[in-house]
């Protein structure tokens, strides 16, 4: 569509996320070489996304809005209102301004930046720096004139899903957002397991990351089929798979996980409810 690849775009913080996001738009030539800006605290990320990308930098956050259209917001929740409260009056109703600021509402937003119509929050994972992220994004009320622009700035990253903000925007959060360290952690215990059967770290890494992706594979290669139909061919009856499946679930795998879903939710409340205090 082509909505975005000549607006400048800014970037308030150059941290890891900010720096997929970069990599992504150059990579996809989504935003026109030139249209990159970004400010930071320290000059050494600065320099980093300058080489890298062609990143250009910004002295002040105050030049960066005033010379970009779309200013991502890439600084730690607790440190957002800080670094828009000085800035706010430069910003107007032609900006479209993204948040990747965890628990920081829309509300809060649109209470700092009055006069930005334009307001989103996303919420990429950590596969955005390989581009196989999930990345959920929501909208303020009346701001849907830009959904195709948000869209699209966001594609590179992977798979995009709107949403509401609310308790779907937080289920997405802990699922895909929090939920790759979820799966890390699995693979963790899977890894270990084979080594204690003396295969070799390297090996069993190796083993089970293929097993990982193979699985991911084969479900992303059968969507007409749900997942417990898939399950249900490699399982035999009092097979091993079954055998393993009757003890994951005996020991009450989903309830652990589950439990871990919601301390994950509750902690996402707990943190918007501190920056509405700010």
């Amino acid at each position: 569509m082509n909505l975005i690849k000549n607006r400048k775009v800014g970037f308030i913080g150059a941290g890891n996320m900010g720096q997929a996001i970069m990599k992504a738009l150059v990579d996809t030539q989504t935003v026109a070489p030139g249209n990159l800006y970004a400010t930071n605290r320290s000059p050494g990320k600065l320099k980093k996304v300058e080489e890298q990308f062609g990143v250009k930098p910004l002295s002040t956050n105050e030049d960066l809005v005033d010379t970009c259209d779309i200013i991502v917001l890439a600084v730690k929740p607790q440190d957002l209102a800080g670094v828009l409260e000085p800035i706010a009056s430069s910003f107007h109703d032609g900006h479209l301004v993204i948040s990747l600021a965890a628990g920081f509402s829309l509300k809060s937003l649109q209470r700092l930046l009055p006069s930005v119509k334009g307001l989103a929050r996303a919420m990429p994972n950590t596969p955005a720096t390989i581009q196989k992220a999930v990345v959920g994004y929501c909208l303020a009320d009346n701001a849907e004139t830009y959904q195709a622009s948000v869209e699209e700035f966001l594609q590179p990253l992977g798979l995009v899903v709107p949403t509401e903000e609310g308790e779907t925007f937080e289920a997405l959060t802990v699922s895909c957002g929090s939920g790759t360290g979820f799966v890390l952690e699995l693979m963790q215990y899977w890894q270990e397991w084979i080594e204690e059967h003396g295969f070799d770290p390297a090996t069993a890494r190796k083993m089970v990351v293929q097993t990982f992706l193979g699985a991911a594979a084969l479900a992303d290669k059968s969507e007409s089929t749900s997942l417990v139909e898939l399950q249900d061919r490699v399982v035999s009856k009092k097979g091993v798979t079954a055998a393993g499946l009757q003890s994951m679930r005996e020991l009450e795998l989903e309830r652990g996980l589950r439990y871990s879903f919601e301390k994950a939710a509750i902690r996402d409340q707990e943190i918007e409810r501190g920056t509405a205090r700010q």
